[in-house]
C-alpha cells in the first residue's frame, strides 16, 4: 500500500516567525551571515569552505554566466556555473572568474617592442584590459620593457602604425618590485607613489605578475568578497551525470573551487555513481554538492554516497512545471524541514555536519529568512538573481516595463536534457521549465545588499546574531489563508500601485 505523510506540503508563504526578545545588540550590522558550504567535523574542526551570505547563484543558463559570478563572489556568496554548455566553454567561464581578480595577476595583455598603436587597440578589444605590458618576446613572462597604458597614447594625434617603443612608458621610469614582496607591500608602494599598477620583476627584469590599485580598492568596497587563498573570486560550476569523466577534470584544471550535480531529481544511482568517480579520482580535494530530494530518506542517500553539501526542493521554481507535468514534488518549507531534520540526526551519529540548500520557492525577501530559521544553511536563487544586470540575458522594454529573459533548463529553449537521469535520453520528451520574463531589478550588489538587509533586520527580532543561532531560537507559526491576506495592504486605496518586485 502507498505511504501517506500525515502533515500538508506547506510553502514558506504559510508560515511566518514569531518575534522572539531582542537585546540591545541586537541590531542589523552585528549579524554575520557566515555560513558553512560543505561538510566538516562540527565541534572538531573548522569548515574548510565557508559562504560569507547565505545566497548561491542557481545552475542555469539564464542565471550563473561569469558577469555574474565576479559579482556575486563581490558581495560574498557563489554562483554555480552552468553546465548545459560544451565543457570547453564551461572551463572557460570558469577561467574567466579566476583570472578576475588576483592579488597577483599572471599578465594575459602582453606586447612585443615591434608592435604597434594598432595592436594595442586589437589586444584591448580581446581581453578589455587597457594596460599591456611589453616585454622583449611579447610573452607575460618576458623581461619586461615598458608599460603602455591609456594615458599614453591620444588617438586624434597618433597614426595606428607608430611602434609602442614611441610612447609607452619604459622600465626605467617605471616604479617595479622584487617578485618576491608581499602583497601588503605592493599594496603600500602603489598607495604612496599613487600609481595603478606595480609590475613584479625577478632578478633578471623578467615580468612575473601585475598587482593593480583597482583591485585593493576593490576588496575595500567589497568588504564581504568570497576570495580563494591566492586572492581569486571563489565560483562553483555545474556537473551532469553523463560525462562528469571529461568535464570534472576540465573544470579542475580551470581552478573551479566547487561542483554541483545539477539533476532534475537527486535519490538515484546516477549521482552516486558520478560522486563515487570523483572520490575515486580526487579524493576528497574537489567538493562536489549534489540533489535535489525533498525528504529524510533522499538526504540519507546522498550523505552516504560522499555529498559534500545537498540540496532541497523539486518543482517550487518559479519556472519549474515538473509537479504540473508529472505530479512529482513537495511543498518548500515541509521538505526543508524534512531534510533538516535528517541532517541533524546523521550529525549526531556520525559527527560530520552537511550543509543543506535550499532550492526554489523563494518568492518574497522573507522567505529566505524562513528557510534559514527551518534549517537550511543557504539558498539557491534563480530568477531573484536573473533580474539583475550581470546575468547573462537580454534586457528588453515590453508594455512600458524593463524586463529581463528567464527560461528553466528543462524548457525546449535550454533544451538541458543531461539534467533528466533516464538512463540512455539524449533529447526532452517533454517540457519541465518555462520560458519567461522577470522584471528588471538594476545591479545585483544594490539588490543583494536590500535583501540581506532585510534579513539581518529579521534576525534581530528573533534575537539572533547569527544563523545558527536563528535556527535555534526561532518559533514559527502556520498562517491561514486569512492571515495571509491581512498581512499585506489591505481596506485601503493605494496612492501608487506599483509595487516594488522582490
Amino acid at each position: 500500500m502507498a505511504y501517506y505523510y500525515e502533515e500538508p506540503s506547506r510553502t514558506f508563504g504559510e508560515y511566518l516567525l514569531v518575534p522572539g526578545y531582542s537585546s540591545s545588540e541586537c541590531v542589523p550590522t552585528s549579524v554575520s551571515l557566515k555560513t558553512p558550504l560543505v561538510k566538516y567535523r562540527k565541534g572538531e574542526e573548522e569548515c574548510p569552505f565557508s559562504l560569507n551570505i547565505p545566497m548561491v547563484s542557481a545552475i542555469m543558463q539564464s542565471v550563473s554566466g561569469d558577469k555574474l559570478a565576479v559579482a556575486l563572489a563581490k558581495q560574498g556568496g557563489i554562483s554555480f556555473v552552468y553546465g548545459s554548455q560544451t565543457i570547453e566553454e564551461e572551463a572557460n567561464m570558469i577561467r574567466r572568474v579566476k583570472a578576475y581578480k588576483k592579488g597577483f595577476v599572471t599578465s594575459d595583455s602582453n606586447l612585443s617592442p615591434e608592435a604597434t598603436l594598432g595592436d594595442v587597440l586589437d589586444l584591448k578589444e580581446r581581453t578589455g584590459h587597457s594596460t599591456v605590458a611589453i616585454t622583449d618576446d611579447g610573452s607575460s613572462h618576458g623581461k619586461l620593457l615598458g608599460i603602455v597604458a591609456s594615458r599614453d597614447y591620444r588617438l586624434s594625434r597618433m597614426e595606428k602604425s607608430l611602434k609602442v617603443t614611441e610612447f609607452m612608458t619604459p622600465i626605467d621610469k617605471l616604479i617595479v618590485a622584487s617578485d618576491d614582496t608581499s602583497l601588503h607591500d605592493c599594496n603600500d608602494i602603489i598607495w604612496d607613489n599613487k600609481i595603478n599598477t606595480l609590475p613584479l620583476v625577478d632578478k633578471e627584469g623578467h615580468l612575473s605578475y601585475m598587482v593593480f590599485r583597482k583591485d585593493y580598492d576593490s576588496h575595500k568596497e567589497n568588504v564581504n568578497e568570497l576570495l580563494d587563498a591566492h586572492k581569486s573570486y571563489v565560483v562553483g560550476a555545474g556537473i551532469n551525470t553523463r560525462d562528469f569523466a571529461e568535464r570534472v577534470p576540465a573544470l579542475v584544471e580551470a581552478g573551479v573551487d566547487v561542483l554541483c550535480i545539477d539533476s532534475s531529481e537527486g535519490y538515484s544511482e546516477w549521482q552516486a555513481r558520478t560522486i563515487k568517480w570523483i572520490r575515486d579520482n580526487y579524493g576528497d580535494t574537489v567538493k562536489v554538492g549534489a540533489g535535489n530530494v525533498v525528504d529524510g530518506e533522499g538526504f540519507r542517500f546522498l550523505a552516504e554516497a560522499g555529498a559534500d553539501f545537498i540540496k532541497i526542493g523539486i518543482g517550487g521554481g518559479s519556472i519549474c512545471i515538473t509537479r504540473e507535468t508529472k505530479g512529482i514534488g513537495r511543498g518548500q518549507a515541509t521538505a526543508v524541514k524534512d531534510v533538516a531534520r535528517a541532517r541533524d540526526e546523521y550529525f549526531k551519529e556520525t559527527g560530520v555536519y552537511i550543509p543543506i540548500c535550499s532550492d526554489g520557492g523563494i518568492v518574497y525577501d522573507y522567505h529566505i529568512t524562513l528557510a534559514l530559521a527551518m534549517g537550511a544553511d543557504f539558498v539557491m536563487l534563480g530568477r531573484y538573481f536573473a533580474r539583475f544586470d550581470e546575468s547573462p540575458t537580454n534586457k528588453l522594454y515590453i508594455n512600458g516595463n524593463y524586463v529581463k529573459e528567464y527560461w528553466g533548463e528543462g524548457s525546449n529553449r535550454a533544451r538541458n536534457w543531461q539534467r533528466y537521469d533516464l538512463g540512455g535520453a539524449t533529447k526532452l520528451s517533454f517540457e519541465e521549465g518555462v520560458d519567461s520574463y522577470v522584471p528588471y531589478a538594476g545591479p545585483l550588489a544594490e539588490g543583494v545588499q536590500g535583501t540581506l538587509y532585510k534579513v539581518k533586520s529579521t534576525m534581530c527580532n528573533c534575537g539572533a546574531l547569527s544563523i545558527e543561532e536563528l535556527q535555534q531560537k526561532a518559533k514559527l507559526t502556520v498562517v491561514s489563508a486569512t492571515s495571509i491576506v491581512e498581512g499585506g495592504s489591505h481596506d485601503v486605496i493605494l496612492k501608487n500601485s506599483s509595487k516594488k518586485y522582490d
